[in-house]
């Protein structure tokens, strides 16, 4: 059971509690930014840029966390790719 929850943060460079703070602030601030989606979607003047903002703020952390373990790539493609900026405004 101790591999099962080490083995994973481990591949990355990190402890589990390492792992556990980053994911957890991680995906909170996913859910923040998809909250402030719906908001727009339903009240189109109000979080005009907030999730473009969270996407790349978060695309930014993950970059920046540069080469700590092995990538994860659910395509041949993945990690190939470089977004410099936004192409689309959410």
């Amino acid at each position: 059971m101790i591999r099962l929850m080490t083995e994973h943060p481990s591949s990355v460079g990190e402890s589990y509690l390492e792992h556990l703070v980053f994911a957890t602030s991680f995906g909170a601030s996913m859910i923040v930014g998809g909250l402030a989606c719906c908001v727009h979607g339903v009240l189109p003047f109000l979080c005009t840029s907030t999730g473009s903002r969270t996407v790349l703020a978060l695309h930014g952390c993950i970059r920046s966390r540069g080469g700590r373990g092995v990538p994860h790539s659910t395509s041949q493609e993945a990690g190939t790719t470089s977004i410099v900026a936004a192409e689309y405004v959410i």
